[in-house]
């Protein structure tokens, strides 16, 4: 259950629950959806001061930094002098287990910015899928919005096994999460008193992103497979991948790696799709 600060949180009715094809995530009212697709989400404020980004990648070692993870991402709006703070633990969103939170500040067209950004880990066999959900403004505004912009901005979760990239990592977690009896209740209560005026309604399917900048976006490479499962987009860090019969997916930079030795397993190796 989240603890909201009611004095600064915006009122019922001035938040609404978006159903998008990959996540259900919040739009305060009169924020702009910039994109909604398999890898991110990105709200921005009506007058352009205050924005709010979902990012995430599957298929990550367990060792990737979440620090260079955040600052990775937060390099993709083209921030100057990004500067972050030390990492402190953080609570993580729906289907992670771990999380972990940076201030930051920087400069973009000349105006000083600050915002607070959190990376949520979830770990499947020997990879990772880390998202990072992040709330910035405005530096002279941001005191009207720390106090909740950053809680908007985690109230994300992954509703399509699909989502960032690869299937079963995320889809494992989100059947654990559905399991759990007391989520289920958790999250109904915050949604019957958080969100008591939001009129649900599933927003429509937005024109997906071409297929570069999606690439772009998520730092992916797309690759098919001989099993009859879908083109999926996996992460650059590995220059290789396998699949096996039950669509489990497995990375590695050595082009003499062989899962098959000492598996029972049929694994195959992947080819990179070229559109």
């Amino acid at each position: 259950m989240y603890n909201y600060n009611q004095s600064s949180f915006p009122t019922p009715g001035s938040l609404e629950i978006r159903y998008g094809n990959y996540f259900n995530y919040v739009v305060p009212n009169g924020w702009r959806v910039l994109e909604d697709g398999q890898f991110a989400v990105v709200l921005v404020s009506q007058d352009n001061a205050a924005l709010t980004i979902m990012v995430g990648n599957s298929g990550l070692s367990v060792n990737y930094n979440p620090g260079q993870f955040v600052y990775e991402k937060l390099m993709t709006i083209q921030p100057y002098d990004l500067r972050m703070s030390q990492p402190r633990q953080a609570q993580p969103i729906a289907g992670c287990s771990v999380a972990y939170e940076f201030d930051y500040t920087y400069i973009q067209n000349g105006i000083p910015c600050q915002g607070v950004a959190k990376c949520s880990v979830a770990y499947s066999y020997n990879i990772c899928t880390m998202v990072m959900t992040c709330a910035a403004s405005h530096q002279l505004q941001w005191t009207n919005y720390a106090s909740w912009l950053p809680q908007v901005a985690s109230q994300v979760s992954a509703t399509n096994g699909a989502a960032f990239g690869m299937q079963g990592v995320m889809a494992q977690n989100l059947q654990i999460s559905q399991d759990e009896g007391h989520r289920h209740r958790e999250y109904r209560e915050w949604s019957q008193n958080t969100w008591d005026e939001v009129t649900r309604q599933r927003n429509e399917s937005i024109d997906r992103q071409n297929f570069q900048f999606r690439e772009n976006l998520g730092n992916v490479t797309t690759w098919t497979n001989p099993y009859g499962y879908p083109i999926v987009e996996l992460p650059t860090n590995y220059n290789y991948y396998w699949i096996n019969r039950q669509g489990q997916i497995y990375g590695t930079n050595d082009n003499s790696e062989n899962p098959n030795v000492g598996s029972t397993q049929d694994w195959v190796r992947m080819n990179q799709y070229r559109p």
